[in-house]
């Protein structure tokens, strides 16, 4: 009986409700994260505990952008963690952009070191210095390596995921003999990114390129995956970045072309990270809690067996045999058949974890050679022949990718407003919370302004028709761009 009591004590804790989405959407999101398992926070400062089931949507994810990745002729390599700071100082604009952010080793085994060493915040420098060893001649290239890692920002406000000190990441970094093919790079990699989040994460997005103030410390140009979050702010979710000559200058990485003359690569970087699982929860959360889309769902679906006090074994194996049958059709699944527990706890459980499909089975089912199945997006409940389930299962796992896509493109059109006034660029921001679609002349000055009003910055720009003067100054507009708070 005393066991019993512990898991209705630990049930309670772990059930409670959320605070309502709408009623604050910070607070939501951290009741979200921590209840569904999601992390945890450790003892220092801005660094999380990723825990299992949060950590297995993180290996999905890997899984999905890993392959793509080695499809377009990418190998995985590693480079190391500290960086001395003589890297740092060799590139001019990547020093300035990181220093703030920068996290240094100065004493090793109890001694001061001769040179600090950097906890990487990203690895240009080191793999500069590394492509200059391994590249001689034309023939070399394309060189093409990806690394997947963790770096370190000294973050002064962190959420889980969103922004943390310590986060995981992969980066891709490519040496190219012309501009032409690293700018081809760049793009076929924003490209891979936007297909990705699109089509695996059912979270539309806005992309384009960064404005140079917002651009990639060290980069000619960076491009930007933005997604947009139910409360107006947005979310950089991934970047491409083409960096031009800048760091093959200042590690000497050069090659011996066909014409007999030596020339240095042109090189790109590009990268997404674990806060691409933080716009996967604000997206598409509510107050129950997760809602994953199933590709990347760790648990696609979930068997739950309803039992009385005779005939439980029975049930219990029924359910075990269905639970087989979906794994073989190629789901992923769980049968939760554990004792101490009753279905509906298990039930509100599954929802918090955002798993996409519930399947029932209880003596009533078997006897009519049925199962019920409930979905997770729309909490419709259907009772199918159980000859049904697995064709059924595998439709409704593509009905519900889809349909998480069609509700955030709403969030994303929606709180997209265009802004034809600086006025009206406020009260988007201020009083809409949303973002602004709107003409800029190009101006640091206007685009400082942005942030100074209102705390916003251009996300990236806007390919779209320019039809109208900057909102700022009233000159002509030279491009179209999207402005919104962020995380």
């Amino acid at each position: 009986m005393s066991n019993n009591n512990n898991q209705n004590n630990a049930s309670k804790k772990s059930q409670e409700a959320v605070t309502p989405k709408s009623e604050d959407i910070s607070r939501w999101y951290t009741d979200v994260v921590l209840k569904a398992k999601m992390a945890d926070y450790s003892p220092v400062k801005g660094c999380m505990v990723i825990r299992p089931y949060g950590y297995s949507i993180w290996e999905n994810i890997q899984k999905i952008l890993d392959t793509e990745f080695k499809r377009l002729g990418h190998t995985n390599a590693y480079f190391p963690l500290l960086i001395p700071e003589s890297f740092f100082t060799k590139e001019a604009e990547h020093v300035e952009g990181f220093a703030p952010e920068v996290a240094w080793v100065t004493h090793g085994g109890g001694e001061e070191l001769e040179e600090k060493l950097a906890i990487r915040p990203t690895s240009e420098t080191i793999i500069g210095y590394m492509f200059a060893k391994w590249i001689d001649s034309y023939r070399d290239l394309p060189v093409k390596i990806n690394q997947w890692a963790n770096v370190m920002r000294w973050e002064k406000v962190t959420r889980p995921f969103l922004r943390t000190t310590e986060f995981l990441w992969q980066e891709g970094h490519t040496a190219h003999r012309t501009h032409e093919e690293a700018k081809e790079e760049v793009m076929t990699m924003l490209k891979v990114y936007q297909d990705f989040v699109e089509h695996d994460l059912a979270i539309p997005l806005v992309t384009g390129e960064k404005s140079q103030k917002e651009k990639f410390a060290g980069a000619l140009n960076t491009y930007t995956i933005e997604a947009l979050m139910p409360d107006g702010q947005a979310l950089q979710s991934g970047t491409s970045h083409d960096l031009g000559q800048n760091f093959a200058n200042a590690f000497d990485v050069q090659f011996l072309d066909s014409d007999g003359t030596h020339k240095h690569v042109w090189s790109t970087s590009w990268g997404i990270s674990t806060r691409i699982i933080g716009a996967l929860i604000m997206v598409h959360g509510d107050d129950k809690g997760l809602r994953l889309p199933p590709r990347v769902a760790p648990i696609q679906a979930v068997v739950i067996p309803i039992v009385n006090k005779t005939g439980a074994d029975a049930i219990n194996a029924k359910a075990r045999e269905l639970a087989k049958r979906l794994a073989d059709a190629g789901l992923r699944v769980e049968c939760d058949d554990r004792d101490g527990y009753r279905p509906g706890w298990k039930y509100s459980e599954y929802e918090m974890k955002g798993v996409p499909l519930r399947v029932e089975i209880g003596a009533k089912d078997m006897e009519k050679n049925q199962v019920c199945l409930v979905r997770r997006d729309t909490g419709e409940k259907m009772f199918i022949p159980e000859a049904e389930m697995e064709a059924t299962a595998k439709r409704l796992m593509e009905e519900i990718q889809q349909g998480l896509f069609k509700q955030a493109k709403e969030i994303l059109d929606t709180k997209t407003f265009r802004a034809n006034s600086f006025e009206e660029f406020v009260d988007v921001i201020k009083v809409k919370h949303g973002m602004a679609d709107l003409c800029w002349c190009g101006d640091q000055a206007c685009e400082d302004r942005f942030k100074a009003e209102v705390g916003a910055t251009i996300r990236c720009l806007n390919n779209r028709e320019i039809d109208g003067n900057c909102v700022c100054c009233g000159k002509p507009a030279k491009h179209r761009v999207f402005v919104a708070r962020s995380y």
